[in-house]
């Protein structure tokens, strides 16, 4: 795919291929025919418009395999069709009737598209395409990131790690705390995204049924609708215009930026830490880090995804903004913009494949990270004084500020110092024992408690 214009159908077109099961052209066309089979087998089934009549087991059998045996090559007839009529929705209606014409369904080709206008096909395809692909491939890749930081928060639970404030020495905690942090806000996240309703509409023009009334007056044209939504597996919208309002596809957006936006801030620190050589990456034989510089490993994985998730919650941002607006009844400008989920979806799995990648290749540094602890005995001035406030010594952050403010300290000048303190002989003892690696708190405790 050398020749194509996005990275995604070009470089990148392996990892994300899953999503073009859901998101690609053929997909859209394959799904729009979907919806029109089964809503032409539910008037005929279970609405039993007069003028219809109950299908055959094999007549059912056949209409399902239109979808369920689509190719490529169906969809280039759907297209064909589309340069005549240059609407996409119609052509898959001609496309569905002309295969009827040669069957024993003949006599009922009118009733597909039966009052439909083409926002009923488009907003239940786009639904089951969104659903579908967000269930078998999106989400299963989140969760596998949840599972990899799960896992790095065990390997780490008890490895202490400076803690850095505004760039600056702090006081310290555990690289498995700092896992879990990430994974519990994942976790959020993500237990929204799995509890998301998918919704759709299928009331005509304005969203009034007016066709099907006129036609039909006597039935229960929002029961047949509503029985009809929910039996494909989507949540019925009852009150809209012309089109299904986007409400729920803006609440994705919005939720996928708030996971993207959490990696995003994992991989500006797991780059750091690596900087920091904190961790140290695993090395793969023949791969170079600099067309210069040889020794170099470069944390490249937590870069392309950080550059993903950037595109992707552009992409998505505008998705939430521009959806949910349409001009009094219906405008078209969400026809070209739906057909960038896909994309967006796809940057975010680019992203998360490299994420994984990343943490695939850590290794925790401890002795790094246990010399930059030694190196930093004056966090342990937010001990002291808090110690000294619990005892009533006057001035405790006053002293410790003079003390420790802007200034090195060492093991020896923090012993020397707790050794001048009026504090109980225990207390003193316990603060002579004390460390940077063991000031920690309770991150261990934190850490366990999640795992």
């Amino acid at each position: 795919m050398l020749t194509a214009l996005s990275p995604l159908d070009g470089r990148y077109r392996s990892k994300v291929a899953d999503l073009a099961d859901h998101f690609s052209e053929s997909a859209l066309i394959c799904t729009r025919l979907r919806v029109e089979v089964e809503w032409f087998i539910h008037l005929c089934d279970d609405a039993q418009l007069d003028g219809t009549r109950t299908l055959t087991p094999k007549e059912r059998a056949w209409l399902r395999e239109l979808y369920r045996k689509f190719t490529v090559k169906h969809a280039e007839a759907v297209k064909k069709n589309e340069a005549v009529t240059n609407h996409d929705v119609k052509a898959v209606e001609y496309f569905m009737k002309e295969r009827m014409e040669k069957t024993s369904l003949k006599g009922l080709t009118e009733f597909v598209h039966f009052a439909c206008t083409s926002e009923d096909i488009n907003n239940l395809s786009y639904s089951l395409m969104l659903k579908e692909g967000l269930e078998n491939v999106i989400m299963p890749k989140i969760a596998e990131i949840e599972i990899t930081l799960q896992d790095f928060a065990k390997r780490g639970a008890k490895v202490s790690m400076l803690s850095h404030t505004h760039g600056q020495p702090a006081s310290p905690t555990t690289v498995g705390k700092e896992a879990m942090n990430v994974l519990m806000r994942m976790a959020i996240q993500s237990d929204q995204l799995n509890n998301q309703m998918f919704v759709g509409k299928i009331n005509g023009a304005t969203g009034n049924w007016n066709a099907h009334v006129v036609a039909y007056p006597d039935l229960d044209w929002v029961g047949i609708s509503y029985t009809f939504i929910e039996k494909i597996g989507l949540l019925p919208l009852i009150y809209t215009t012309q089109i299904e309002p986007h409400d729920f596809i803006a609440e994705i957006c919005h939720n996928l930026i708030r996971i993207n936006t959490i990696l995003i801030d994992l991989d500006r620190d797991f780059w750091m830490y690596i900087g920091k050589n904190y961790f140290t990456q695993k090395l793969k034989k023949g791969e170079v880090g600099s067309s210069t510089m040889p020794h170099k490993i470069n944390p490249i994985d937590f870069e392309n995804s950080e550059g993903n998730l950037g595109l992707a919650n552009a992409l998505l941002s505008h998705l939430a903004e521009k959806l949910p607006l349409s001009r009094m009844q219906r405008d078209l400008t969400d026809s070209t913009v739906l057909r960038n989920l896909g994309v967006a979806l796809g940057h975010s799995l680019l992203a998360y494949q490299s994420t994984l990648k990343g943490l695939s290749k850590l290794e925790i540094n401890e002795i790094a990270l246990r010399a930059d602890l030694d190196s930093h005995w004056e966090i342990l001035g937010e001990a002291l004084q808090t110690i000294m406030r619990r005892y009533k010594i006057p001035k405790p952050y006053e002293k410790l500020k003079e003390l420790t403010r802007g200034k090195g300290l060492t093991q020896t000048g923090y012993q020397k110092f707790v050794k001048t303190l009026k504090l109980p002989e225990a207390e003193k003892k316990r603060l002579l024992k004390l460390t940077p690696a063991t000031y920690i708190g309770l991150a261990e405790e934190l850490t366990e408690m999640a795992l």
